[in-house]
């Protein structure tokens, strides 16, 4: 094989290899901000949950300050009930203090209520808590993966780029040049291998005379149809008749 097309091949082979680690370390950071993204809904769902918990013991506690207002008040009636002078006035702070029980009743029940709905809620709070402790560890050390991953990936990118530097050196300034043409407006692809008499980026056949020249391998031939250059690995006879079965 042409010593110019052997290292264009190694090219390729190497340039396909640094694409798929820099699609790997693009891919990373999005994976961080997914898993951080489901964090941060998980932690607002602990904030409305605490909110929620919250509320309820304030109201609570109002409540328990209305029964201990509503108390005092009725101490102070019944106090001032035994200086009345008439019944009239007995009767009208008896009836005040009846409003004040009725006021103590309902604060009661309204406490019963939020203590009944607040056991889920703590119960969740807790269970969130707990839930959001254990995911900050793993995201973490997600996070400490992809940093790994991402320095293995560099480190290794570095290599074959030294490499590339290396391959380039010893090409054909000539081809060199036309490779890296190529590969630029080819999304990365420059050189590719024909199977079965057609190009194998494009599909489309590739006339007998070129694959003559290529069977002969003493020049780049370039594909008619998506102009990268083309390889015949290994070297194919086209001029005999296939082999049929019976």
């Amino acid at each position: 094989m042409l010593p110019d097309i052997s290292l264009a091949i190694r090219l390729q082979n190497l340039d396909d290899r640094v694409m798929e680690l820099m699609k790997e370390i693009s891919a990373l950071p999005k994976h961080i901000a997914e898993i951080e993204r489901r964090l941060e809904s998980h932690q607002r769902q602990l904030d409305h949950d605490r909110a929620g918990l919250s509320a309820n013991q304030k109201d609570r506690k109002k409540f328990e300050g209305d029964i201990q207002t509503s108390e005092q008040k009725i101490s102070k009636l019944k106090a001032q009930m035994m200086d009345a002078k008439t019944n009239e006035q007995y009767r009208a702070f008896q009836h005040e203090i009846e409003f004040a029980q009725q006021e103590i009743r309902k604060c009661e029940d309204r406490i019963l209520e939020l203590m009944t709905g607040s056991e889920p809620l703590e119960k969740a709070v807790k269970a969130a808590e707990a839930a959001l402790a254990a995911e900050k560890k793993e995201v973490e050390a997600e996070k400490a993966k992809a940093r790994e991953k991402t320095a293995v990936d560099q480190k290794e990118i570095d290599g074959l780029i030294a490499e590339r530097k290396t391959i380039l050196s010893e090409m054909t300034p000539r081809i060199a040049s036309e490779y890296e043409r190529i590969r630029k407006g080819r999304a990365g692809v420059a050189i590719v291998e024909v199977i079965a008499g057609r190009c194998s980026k494009c599909n489309m056949l590739v006339r007998p005379q070129i694959l003559q020249e290529l069977k002969r391998q003493d020049t780049v031939m370039v594909c008619e149809s998506c102009k990268r250059m083309l390889y015949l690995n290994p070297p194919q006879r086209f001029d005999e008749p296939a082999l049929t079965t019976v």
